[in-house]
């Protein structure tokens, strides 16, 4: 080998060992995974109100099918649909000539049969004396007696047609059973109806007190017996002794009317494997309607429970899981369990998690089993800001 082919090789063996002194510090200098911060909390027990909601649907107080009693023609309206109406309120006029006619007729019949009890009543007068004197025999008298207590009671009949034809003109004029609100009216002026319509007039909705019907399944219908936050040994006692409920309406707002939950089906639904609940709710200003979609939110005190925001969770197949970080500051996930149909932020943990852990607040969903995180403990008070 030349000296000058052997200097070419020693200047490339230096490059090249240049180059891996650099690489080497590269990888010191950046190669190592920076530790990310997360917000971490020390779990506590906890005592606070937390909510269940449940879908409701309402019902007025009593919804009253307004039927006509006579057949005829609609001859008038008074009122129109969502009108709020007064016991006795007119609602339709029915035209039944006919039953003016009965009227008329009755009244008839009535001043015949009394001019009949008249005579009846003068012959027994003219017959008497002269029985009395022996002219005639007595049984003239008693045939004048027997003709005068028939007219009597040919009278008395003619008094109960009239007065059953003045009901039956009365039932022409529909009223209002109860104070409500008026539901939607089928028909028309000139709709001929009657007792066998398929159809009512309309619904009176007495919506003074209105009825909330939500349902509870099988398991939360136990779980609530077996409850120990409503006092009672009995189903019955623990509904008598529940807490006033609310009432969530459409718009999320919340009625300012509370409610009490009054009773339970006896019976589940075979088909849902749900027992419907109702509770009751003053309605002074009429501002819930009967057929609402609403939402019954049932308060539930807890004491002593792990409770956590439900921010620091996440759900995978249909588990709930959050995320503890051990002393090695090192992430483990956990699957927990918590009460069912809690509203707002927060879960009571029923099984998962215990006092001392302490669990990631954000971002779990993308930190794996082993994850290495700089915790950054929070003030409980913070956390728990908006828990009541």
């Amino acid at each position: 080998m030349n000296k000058q082919s052997f200097l070419s090789i020693l200047a490339a063996s230096v490059i090249i060992a240049s180059c891996g002194n650099k690489n080497d510090k590269s990888a010191q200098a950046g190669g190592a995974p920076e530790i990310k911060e997360y917000k971490t909390l020390t779990l506590e027990p906890k005592t606070a109100t937390l909510y269940a909601d449940f879908p409701a649907t309402i019902q007025g107080q009593q919804n009253i099918e307004i039927r006509p009693r006579v057949e005829g023609y609609i001859d008038k309206i008074f009122v129109d649909e969502g009108a709020v109406v007064k016991t006795g309120q007119p609602l339709f006029k029915i035209s039944a000539p006919e039953y003016e006619q009965e009227v008329r007729t009755a009244s008839a019949s009535i001043k015949s049969a009394q001019a009949s009890v008249s005579a009846a009543k003068l012959a027994v007068n003219k017959v008497k004396p002269l029985v009395e004197k022996g002219i005639i025999s007595k049984y003239d008298l008693e045939s004048a007696q027997y003709n005068y207590e028939s007219a009597m009671a040919t009278l008395a009949q003619a008094n109960a047609a009239l007065v059953n034809a003045k009901t039956n003109l009365g039932y022409t004029t529909v009223t209002s059973p109860v104070n409500g609100v008026v539901g939607s009216i089928p028909f028309r002026l000139g709709s001929l109806v009657s007792s066998n319509t398929a159809d009512p007039l309309t619904t009176v909705s007495s919506i003074g007190n209105v009825y909330a019907y939500f349902a509870l399944n099988e398991k939360k219908l136990l779980d609530f017996t077996q409850s120990t936050a409503s006092p009672g040994t009995t189903l019955a006692q623990k509904i008598k002794n529940m807490p006033e409920v609310s009432l969530l309406l459409s718009d999320g707002t919340t009625y300012p009317e509370k409610g009490r939950v009054e009773t339970v089906n006896g019976l589940i639904n075979t088909e849902t494997g749900s027992v419907t609940f109702r509770a009751r709710f003053a309605n002074p200003k009429s501002i819930i309607r009967s057929g609402s979609s609403t939402t019954v939110r049932i308060p539930n005190e807890v004491v002593e429970k792990i409770i956590i925001p439900q921010s620091a969770t996440f759900e995978l197949q249909d588990k709930i899981f959050a995320v503890i970080v051990g002393k090695d500051g090192k992430t483990k996930n956990v699957n927990i369990t918590v009460l069912e149909n809690t509203a707002g932020n927060y879960y009571v943990v029923t099984s998962g998690l215990k006092t001392g852990d302490q669990i990631v607040l954000e971002g779990v969903a993308s930190l794996k089993d082993g994850s290495e995180i700089k915790p950054q403990n929070q003030n409980p008070e913070t956390v728990y800001a908006d828990l009541k």
